[in-house]
């Protein structure tokens, strides 16, 4: 091991005389964070196709689906204040609480932001539906909060305005 540990000394001390190690260190940091960019644009997409094909789950109830993006401990809270928690959701799926016409991302208002293994997306969603024989139609803000996982991205936390003001929805 000696050895070896004097041969890494000795192309150090070759490689940082002919300035090449800086070069090396340079290059190699240049890479890294290349990939780094490249990989934090993937995980965008991915977690954009993933709150996109949560949102129509949501819409046709499809309950399987939901179950399989969100987390076990995942919350949501609205902006009335109410809570819920994925079995909440995947119940009210299930029981098709909620008839939906509408529950669509506006067209370029999804944003994702990520941060290693954290995402946010933030978009103005259009509801309109029929929940417990009452109809509604507004527009709100919200935002999901995703996290990678062992087996993939998984929706953790959702969070959402009140509804807007029909003038400002549009």
């Amino acid at each position: 091991m000696t050895t070896s540990k004097a041969d890494t000394r000795d192309l150090i001390q070759t490689l940082s005389r002919s300035g090449d190690l800086i070069l090396i260190i340079v290059a190699l940091s240049l890479a890294n964070v290349t990939h780094l960019s490249a990989s934090s644009e993937e995980d965008a997409k991915t977690v954009a196709a993933l709150d996109t094909k949560y949102q129509a789950a949501v819409k046709s109830n499809d309950a399987a689906t939901m179950d399989q993006i969100l987390a076990e401990d995942f919350v949501l809270v609205t902006g009335r204040g109410k809570v819920s928690s994925k079995t909440d959701l995947i119940e009210s799926a299930r029981k098709k609480e909620v008839t939906y016409e509408r529950q669509d991302e506006e067209p370029g208002t999804q944003k994702v932001r990520v941060w290693g293994d954290t995402a946010v997306v933030t978009a103005l969603l259009w509801i309109k539906a029929v929940p417990g024989g009452k109809p509604i139609d507004y527009k709100l803000w919200f935002s999901d909060t995703y996290v990678r996982t062992p087996a993939g991205w998984r929706y953790v936390f959702g969070q959402a305005s009140l509804p807007l003001p029909q003038s400002e929805s549009k």
